[in-house]
């Protein structure tokens, strides 16, 4: 099949999804190989050295569980805001990946927003107009209300987003990444782009089976378009030592294949913040606390076991999955978040493999508002645009399934209630 060689990687490059995927794969894959290959090392012994990492990784995280200890990283909103969090926190959220801001909002604040919630949807009659799913997020679950709300432009959404104290948390957490580089500044730190997502409710005595082990960032693309073999340009080489999760070199300007699982923004951190109780037995979050661990997902495919034209089963428009078949060294690391209160917020890397964990009969309310950090870049600037649009319609944003059930609702958030941080977040001012 006929593909382009990037004059900056030496890479055969796809920047929109290839006609023959099968054709494509074994292409880049053999052209990977050959890259390592003249490092002087196979793929098999950059893998075992990845391997070795996480093999001490591992043992750590299951070290601090034995102790007791939280895996996660928790930090105080206070610490935050006075500047005063610690350089082993600041380290250990390098090293895990993730963290839990303990008071990001007041109690009363978060359980208000809750209450809004529910008051948005039933004043609106959203429950008597819902057609179900517009896509596959819910599983098999058999429930009467939905448990993830296709709304996006509720006051307590969009207060949350623009809140002094949602920007000074992205801020700290855009921090942690090396934002300029290579001689470029990759994105704004100090800017977030509002991204806009739904809202869980999951109540008292709830089934739910969860969600397995997978990751966001993106699916064959990042092997296979030129921005993103620059960004994993030292893994290619074979130079594991010299990957940097935290280095964002490139990925803003990185191609993405279009699909219905996409994220059409860079988000450093995913995250959520808590509407209400949840004890970390009540199906919560769950990750694999390794950032680094991407060097392992992104070179697997290469090792002599997996089919020339398979990525361990990564495929367009389907989240990329992390499973015991091809990735058994890190389902060891999979950790719980720790429980939390409403108010609290819970984040973790772009890249890094997460899961829900499934419940039964669930005790107590299970509700979240997905807000993640998001910052300024030109990736970012395009997709706000859109935002821009769908917000002053109230329709679905183009990430998500086009279902509008707010376009016609009196009490949305509207462009009179934005703030400064809200208006530069939707780029209506610099």
């Amino acid at each position: 099949m006929t593909s382009t060689v990037s004059a900056r990687t030496g890479l055969p490059h796809w920047e929109t999804q290839p006609a023959d995927l099968p054709g494509a794969i074994t292409e880049i894959k053999t052209a990977l190989r050959e890259r390592i290959a003249a490092s002087g090392r196979t793929v098999a012994e950059v893998v075992a050295e990845i391997e070795d990492f996480l093999t001490a990784e591992i043992a750590d995280i299951n070290a601090a569980k034995a102790r007791g200890d939280e895996v996660w990283p928790v930090i105080n909103y206070a610490d935050i805001e006075n500047q005063t969090v610690s350089p082993e926190t600041l380290a250990l959220i390098k090293r895990r990946g993730c963290a839990v801001i303990r008071g990001h909002f007041d109690r009363s604040q978060a359980e208000k927003w809750d209450a809004d919630v529910v008051n948005y949807v039933e004043s609106n009659h959203f429950f008597e107009s819902y057609t179900g799913p517009a896509d596959d997020f819910f599983g098999d679950l058999e429930m009467s209300k939905p448990e993830i709300y296709p709304i996006y432009w509720s006051s307590a959404q969009m207060e949350a987003r623009q809140h002094p104290r949602m920007a000074a948390v992205q801020a700290f957490l855009n921090s942690q990444w090396i934002h300029e580089s290579e001689g470029k500044a990759w994105f704004d730190p100090d800017r977030d782009s509002l991204y806009p997502d739904r809202i869980r409710r999951r109540p008292p005595g709830a089934d739910s089976g969860g969600l397995g082990t997978h990751l966001d960032p993106g699916t064959l693309d990042l092997w296979m378009t030129e921005g993103y073999q620059r960004h994993f340009r030292h893994l290619f080489a074979g130079d594991f030592a010299s990957y940097d999760p935290w280095d964002a070199a490139y990925r803003t300007d990185a191609a993405q294949y279009p699909g219905s699982t996409m994220c059409s923004a860079f988000r450093t951190f995913q995250g959520w913040t808590a509407l209400s109780e949840m004890d970390n037995d009540q199906g919560v979050l769950h990750t694999v606390p390794i950032p680094k661990a991407m060097a392992y997902l992104m070179l697997r495919p290469l090792l002599d076991d997996v089919d020339d034209d398979d990525m361990c089963g990564v495929k367009p428009n389907r989240t990329f999955p992390a499973n015991q078949k091809w990735h058994s060294i890190l389902m060891e690391a999979v950790s719980s978040i720790p429980s939390v209160k409403p108010g609290d917020s819970v984040w973790w890397h772009c890249d890094m493999i997460h899961s829900v964990a499934p419940v039964t009969n669930q005790k107590g309310w299970g509700n979240v508002m997905y807000i993640p950090a998001a910052p300024w870049c030109a990736k970012n600037a395009e997709y706000a645009s859109s935002v821009r649009e769908a917000f002053l319609a109230g329709n679905s944003p183009s990430d998500f399934p086009e279902e509008n059930y707010e376009a016609s609702w009196p009490n949305r958030f509207t462009e009179a209630d934005l703030n400064e941080i809200g208006r530069r977040g939707l780029g209506l001012q610099d």
